[in-house]
């Protein structure tokens, strides 16, 4: 469903035609002429009224080159609402849906996001987060409701097949040709989290993070302040 919010265009998110409760796609007027163009990246008036009522209290900018593939992230103790976008290149951005008792917990939505459609999505806080970069180079944008919390990091595997995201290999590239950080090829699946919700409301690091072997890294980059 999309619905028009002030200068905003916001689309809700589906997988298996069920709605992700919370997750949209939200899409800016743009003004242009033979100058060049203006947008509002964010307007709180408009926002709040299309539902996203936050306070965002720290903004992050990544680059990345292609083929490089960064999450499935999120912060465990201190979960983050992300307003997210590209201000350069081509992104598919992914999230998963890790709110106990949610009608579609486990599944995942994914949207293109360039420099080209502008477009934003907000993935609201319990959702895992990570994006695959299609073009030579990608400059990522994002809001946080909450501040970076080293020691709170949790993650999942980006290729579990139990959640099975169906990533876009960028032009020319297969997965063995991805770039991820050591960490990204040692998160386990969802399976972990389902087994601690089984057995009380909370879950740790400890419990979505382990060695494996089931990707070779061509890059051992540590994610030490924050990015994705």
């Amino acid at each position: 469903m999309e619905q028009k919010f002030g200068k905003i265009t916001v689309e809700t998110c589906e997988a298996d035609g069920v709605e992700i409760e919370g997750l949209k796609v939200i899409t800016p007027s743009v003004f242009g002429d033979d100058r060049g163009y203006f947008m509002e990246t964010y307007n709180y008036n408009d926002f709040a009224a299309a539902g996203i009522d936050c306070t965002f209290v720290q903004d992050n900018q990544s680059s990345s080159k292609k083929g490089v593939l960064r999450g499935l992230h999120f912060q465990i103790n201190y979960p983050q609402d992300k307003l997210v976008r590209v201000v350069s290149g081509e992104v598919f951005d992914v999230a998963v849906d890790l709110r106990e008792g949610s009608k579609t917990f486990g599944k995942w939505f994914g949207v293109r996001l360039s420099a080209e459609n502008k477009k934003q999505f907000f993935i609201p806080k319990n959702f895992a987060h990570g994006f695959i970069v299609l073009s030579d180079h990608a400059e990522f944008c994002y809001k946080c409701t909450d501040f970076y919390h080293p020691n709170d990091e949790g993650g999942l595997l980006w290729s579990d097949p139990e959640i099975g995201v169906e990533w876009p290999m960028p032009e020319g590239m297969t997965v063995e040709d991805l770039t991820f950080s050591e960490k990204d090829t040692k998160w386990s699946g969802i399976k972990s989290i389902k087994n601690r919700h089984g057995k009380e409301n909370n879950f740790t690091v400890s419990t979505i993070y382990k060695s494996s072997d089931r990707i070779s890294s061509k890059s051992d980059i540590d994610r030490k302040s924050g990015e994705e």
